[in-house]
């Protein structure tokens, strides 16, 4: 099985008023720990869509082994950061299995949680594996590359929601895990102090 993780982070943080791929996380910063797990869970390859504050963040950020797209019409949204991310790994890496989509900010997904999603996968490599938010299907998420064609035509800032709650073909995650998007200053507070106890 060939698996690639996409890593989306192209986002302005305007509700963290500051580049939020930088606010640190111990002794790294926000994005450097997800790009750790990412390449920690033994996925062939680890991508990173980069859109608003690309060469702050590229400057500052210490991640080997990682290849970086630079989504230059970000404010389009989510979608476009996740059709624009498939559309270069398969112009210039051919024949993944399947493409994990994460977020660049969700830090507390737990490793083992992503290493069950591929296990999972493995066992059904034509069925999207999703994350259960209990109302709804979202990402993390693993998407089998028959899906690929339908992920680079989504458009809007509502991501892969669509094909993920509209469709039979769908696995969800028996697992929980700590689904926190870090957008503001709050919830960076709420994060660090919840690592802390």
């Amino acid at each position: 099985m060939k698996i690639a993780v996409l890593v989306l982070a192209a986002g302005k943080s305007s509700r963290m008023k500051t580049p939020k791929q930088l606010v640190t996380i111990g002794s790294n910063f926000l994005i450097e720990t997800v790009l750790s797990k990412a390449k920690s869970i033994e996925a062939n390859a680890v991508y990173c869509i980069l859109g608003a504050n690309a060469e702050i963040i590229l400057k500052e950020i210490s991640s080997p082994d990682v290849h970086f797209f630079y989504n230059k019409d970000f404010e389009k949204g989510l979608s476009k950061s996740i059709s624009f991310g498939i559309s270069e790994i398969e112009k210039q890496y051919q024949n993944y299995d399947g493409i994990l989509v994460l977020l660049g900010d969700q830090p507390a997904v737990e490793k083992e949680y992503l290493k069950n999603m591929i296990a999972l996968f493995s066992k059904s490599n034509t069925k999207i594996i999703a994350s259960n938010y209990g109302n709804k299907l979202g990402v993390p998420a693993l998407f089998p590359k028959n899906y690929f064609k339908d992920l680079k035509n989504i458009y809007g800032d509502i991501g892969a929601k669509e094909i993920l709650n509209n469709n039979s073909e769908v696995i969800s995650m028996p697992q929980k895990t700590n689904f926190l998007d870090i957008d503001t200053e709050k919830d960076y507070q709420d994060f660090k102090n919840s690592i802390l106890k």
